[in-house]
């Protein structure tokens, strides 16, 4: 069913159960693609879903207009997630105009046969009066893509900001308050490490911009609409600015366990200084959920067996998985274990450093199976990042 957001502003979206795998971003609860119809003098349908899903957002605009009375078609983004059923929408809104930036022109052109579309581009101030509804388009360059744009309903202070403040979770529940506002803001952490972290410089810029605008609902192109947008605004505030809690992240993998050794007395050197850690093993826990640990952790250790000179795969392939993402402000150590010649610590050290790391020690590396000297050494190893963490 179409769930109405504010007066005659509809969800017509479509919940994805099934999905678990977004560009290798792993969402263990599913997704939503979010669409939004507009209904005044003029009718506008701000974003799509899915292709696969276009039945099930078609079904839910029938139940509130004809879909040929479509007169506008708004794509705040041109990624497929979101597009997709353009070409299937404008078959039956044969007369729609499509609106994007002229980057999202270009895009959806790429993508789709547009030829026969009437396109109307846009930037950032211009305005659109639907009747008693005026809708102003905002560029977004860059978050996430370089057509980017939002669009905000001035009457009803409603913002419509695409893949911005959004979420990757399947679930009934449509609103913040409904699935629980800590919950949502959980994902929308998850959503923000693995998508957005790369371009905190300028989210705040938009955040400042957006501070002239009365919001007093988000409505994003995935997961709940945001009733508190303070708090998904202030959680981007902090998130941007990558403000960090007096936590360590030890993110680790092993052939036999040596190196699960050096992890555990590690996280036990830092927990026994009051410091909350976390402990993450690279093929056992989902990539995104450790990079939303680290997003406002204040520190990380990175652990590897050296595998021919340098690091095991998982950890090198998780190590360039995160330098992507651009993390900033950060403490890190590297510890390891070797067979007969060693590497690993040297290569981690090395990719630290090239993510800007504050690398506080040279790292540990021992040979085959650590002993209890080597593991108070490690225990000690903890203790140190722990009180660095403390005085950062």
């Amino acid at each position: 069913m179409p769930l109405e957001i504010k007066e005659n502003v509809y969800w017509v979206g479509a919940i994805d159960w099934e999905e678990r795998d977004f560009h290798n971003f792993e969402i263990p609860r599913g997704a939503t693609y979010n669409a939004y119809l507009i209904v005044d003098e003029k009718i506008a349908l701000v974003d799509t879903v899915k292709h696969k899903f276009f039945g099930e957002m078609l079904r839910r605009i029938e139940e509130i207009i004809d879909p040929k009375e479509i007169d506008y078609i708004i794509s705040n983004h041109v990624e497929i997630d979101h597009s997709g059923s353009i070409p299937y929408i404008k078959k039956i809104a044969k007369d729609a105009k499509v609106i994007a930036t002229e980057k999202g022109r270009r895009g959806l052109c790429k993508y789709y046969d547009c030829a026969d579309w009437e396109f109307q581009t846009v930037k950032t101030g211009d305005e659109l009066k639907l009747g008693k509804k005026t809708l102003t388009f905002i560029e977004a360059p860059m978050l996430h893509w370089p057509d980017s744009m939002f669009t905000y309903v001035k009457e009803d202070k409603l913002l419509l900001p695409n893949d911005a403040f959004g979420q990757h979770i399947a679930s009934v529940e449509r609103f913040d308050e409904e699935l629980g506002v800590e919950e949502a803001l959980y994902w929308a952490k998850v959503y923000y490490a693995n998508i957005l972290m790369p371009f905190g410089k300028l989210i705040n810029k938009k955040l400042e911009e957006l501070s002239s605008l009365e919001v007093d609902m988000i409505a994003p192109s995935h997961g709940v609409i945001w009733k508190n947008p303070a708090k998904i605004i202030e959680a981007y505030r902090k998130w941007a600015n990558f403000e960090a809690e007096e936590k360590v992240c030890i993110v680790y993998d092993t052939m036999y366990h040596s190196t699960t050794l050096l992890a555990k007395a590690i996280a036990e050197g830092v927990a026994s200084k009051g410091v909350e850690v976390r402990l993450f093993h690279t093929r056992n826990d989902p990539w995104s959920e450790i990079v939303a640990e680290i997003l406002d952790a204040k520190a990380i250790a990175i652990g590897s067996p050296t595998m021919h000179g340098g690091m095991f795969p998982p950890v090198a392939g998780f190590l360039n998985y995160l330098k992507g993402l651009k993390p900033r402000k950060k403490l890190g150590v590297a510890f390891g274990s070797c067979g007969w010649g060693g590497g690993a610590v040297r290569e981690i050290n090395k990719m630290l450093e090239q993510m800007g790391f504050e690398i506080i020690d040279e790292g540990l590396e021992v040979k085959f199976k650590p002993t209890e000297e080597e593991l108070k050494m490690a225990f000690d190893l903890g203790v140190r990042l722990a009180e660095k963490v403390k005085t950062k």
